[in-house]
């Protein structure tokens, strides 16, 4: 077995990374993954990016043909690189938006700085660790449960296809660190109420009595994937219902707000943009990858979170009374809700640069107030 020096791989992958957008005049000032250092699990984690922006770009579209562009070159520079770089970054910020606090705490609370200026970077990580607990936190936490437990997780849906070295590792990772670990990093920061920086320390941190033992099997084999007989994927599965059962009679009932709070609607309009911003970029890299990369599953799996960003701007709209609740309107109708295909995929770029305008307008929008 080869052993990997993760903290040196995924280094050097950020700074490949960088250099590669550089070169294609993406323009980030700024790149950060999602995680801590200690939660990427070399030779199994991919590595999650955030482009922080000095402002928006004259033209969006555009902006994403180099994006894509980039993201298509440093997958091709290694073989490994398919599954290290999955998909292109998941959200792009300006850094007027983290600097004025529209960036969700507690997704800001899990970056990892690749990088750009450390100072802000601190700036913003110490603020979003100390702002009060909200509605936004909650739902955050309570998405990632909602996603995955009762039977919601399913281990054949973590597609092996870019994996190329010791596919059973890789499947008992996706038990440990794809379903396991997330809930037990949601169900501590809404037991606590407090915005856990990562996979890795919410296991080591939040032990109430009786889970030791679980949070210690999953924090094992987070480090001994392939070898001193691990468990079978199935068995690990098994043991991580029981343990996540367990765990979530430690989470209070009732946290869970109704609809979205009018004070919060400006935070939830940004974190919609951002993501929608590297939208094209996604789609163009996985309707065209590289030679022998597959994405079919990473187009399937575009449909969640589309169909979140549509529900999110259709509440935002409401009664449409302002001019940014008929922009979040227009934006929503040109978002795909069913299941998402190449097909799809091709008709939502064509649709898109039809309506490059309302497109432009709304990626470039950070409204002072979503309500009248």
């Amino acid at each position: 077995m080869v052993v990997v020096d993760a903290p040196s791989l995924y280094q050097g992958l950020g700074a490949l990374y960088g250099s590669e957008l550089d070169a294609h005049g993406v323009g980030a000032v700024m790149l950060t993954h999602k995680w801590q250092p200690a939660d990427l699990l070399a030779p199994h984690s991919d590595i999650d990016v955030r482009v922080l922006l000095p402002e928006p770009p004259a033209d969006w579209e555009e902006w994403n043909h180099r994006l894509a562009a980039a993201h298509a070159a440093a997958v091709g520079r290694e073989v490994s690189h398919r599954r290290l770089l999955e998909h292109p970054p998941g959200f792009a910020f300006t850094v007027a938006e983290a600097d004025g606090r529209l960036v969700s705490a507690p997704e800001l609370a899990t970056w990892s700085l690749i990088s750009g200026s450390a100072r802000d970077y601190q700036r913003w990580k110490s603020r979003a660790q100390m702002a009060p607990w909200c509605e936004v936190d909650v739902r955050f936490y309570r998405g990632i449960l909602q996603a995955r437990i009762g039977g919601r997780y399913q281990l054949a849906a973590d597609s092996t296809d870019n994996v190329v070295e010791d596919i059973a590792a890789y499947r008992r990772h996706c038990v440990a660190w794809h379903y396991l670990a997330p809930c037990w990093f949601a169900a501590a920061a809404l037991a606590t109420r407090t915005r856990c920086p990562g996979k890795t320390a919410a296991l080591t941190q939040w032990r109430p009595e009786g889970l030791d033992g679980y949070a210690e099997l999953f924090l094992w084999h987070s480090e001994h994937l392939s070898g001193a007989r691990p468990r079978s994927p199935r068995h690990l599965l098994r043991a991580a219902h029981v343990a996540l059962e367990a765990a979530m009679r430690r989470v209070p009932d009732g946290g869970h707000p109704d609809g979205r709070g009018q004070k919060h609607a400006r935070t939830d309009w940004v974190m919609t943009a951002g993501m929608l911003r590297v939208r094209v970029a996604r789609w163009l890299y996985y309707l065209d990858p590289p030679p022998g990369v597959a994405t079919e599953y990473l187009i399937r799996r575009e449909a969640k979170e589309l169909r979140s960003a549509a529900q999110t701007l259709t509440a935002l709209a409401a009664n449409e009374a302002t001019a940014a609740q008929r922009l979040a309107a227009r934006m929503a109708a040109l978002i795909p809700t069913g299941p998402t295909t190449s097909d799809t995929l091709r008709a939502s770029l064509t649709r898109w640069h039809q309506q490059k305008t309302t497109i432009q307008d709304f990626l470039s929008f950070t409204p002072d107030d979503v309500h009248p």
